[in-house]
């Protein structure tokens, strides 16, 4: 897609979104499993799993759960995004009788309201293996974990992070929407404050790219970065399906902050999570 911006404007803030997207199927699969959507406030990419057409059914339900269920032009709230997912995870595990165990991942980024006293926040969530990155003071940092066979590997020491890049197991998810009755995302909140660049990708773009070549090309600041992206996963071979999408957004605060509230006062049960076992 096209480069598109959009303005929200809260009581507090405004906040200007531009954003470019593109899905490709790759060089060795025969249908894209991957879907993103990006409406403000929400921003997300799907990954498929199953094989043949229900893959791509997965991921699709989960962009219309959360497309019908988030009001366009505003900030949303992390219970929309929370019950859009539990609703896509229900839909396709009903699927199961019928055309077998099918799933997907979910990465994405929503901009949310927690109170009227509070400013706006970024939420960044996920289940699986797409991610969320932030490109802030000219360092790119990956928000979300993984929820993979070798991501828990790293975290105990077993492997390096190059090593996980070969590794046989690298293909396996741990967590999926759709596979178990429970589908809780893993949320991490950040202000949202002055220029803040996200990229959200399918695992199709980081088996074949690095992240210092994601953050080379946010460098040379394209007119479509989202594109140069894929292109660069298609170069290297793209043997998965490739999505990504760059979230280029710009906050001004329009009133000073209320009284007593500070960005590092604790966000209770929406402070930054861990990956769970």
């Amino acid at each position: 897609m096209p480069a598109a911006t959009e303005t929200i404007v809260t009581a507090r803030s405004r906040v200007t979104v531009s954003v470019t997207g593109r899905s490709d199927v790759g060089h060795v699969r025969q249908v894209n499993e991957d879907s993103f959507l990006a409406e403000s406030p929400v921003y997300v990419v799907a990954d498929g799993m199953g094989g043949h057409a229900r893959g791509d059914v997965a991921s699709q339900t989960m962009i219309a759960q959360l497309s019908h269920s988030v009001r366009r032009g505003e900030p949303t709230t992390p219970e929309v995004v929370f019950t859009a997912i539990t609703a896509a995870n229900s839909q396709i595990m009903s699927w199961a009788d019928q055309i077998g165990i099918a799933g997907t991942t979910v990465a994405g980024l929503a901009l949310v309201s927690l109170s009227t006293q509070t400013d706006c926040h970024w939420m960044a969530f996920n289940i699986g293996d797409s991610r969320v990155y932030l490109w802030s003071d000219d360092a790119l940092r990956q928000i979300t974990v993984d929820h993979s066979a070798v991501q828990e590997l790293i975290d105990d020491g077993a492997i390096s992070a190059a090593e996980a890049l070969t590794h046989p197991e690298r293909n396996i998810v741990t967590r999926a929407v759709g596979v178990e009755t429970d589908a809780d995302p893993d949320v991490w909140l950040l202000p949202a404050s002055g220029r803040q660049v996200f990229v959200i990708c399918s695992d199709g773009l980081t088996r074949e790219v690095t992240d210092d070549d994601i953050l080379g090309v946010l460098r040379e600041h394209p007119d479509d970065p989202a594109e140069r992206l894929v292109q660069l996963a298609l170069d290297s071979g793209a043997r998965d399906n490739v999505t990504v999408l760059v979230v280029d957004a710009s906050t001004v605060d329009t009133t000073p902050p209320s009284p007593g509230y500070h960005d590092n006062r604790s966000l209770g049960y929406l402070e930054q999570t861990l990956p769970r076992v």
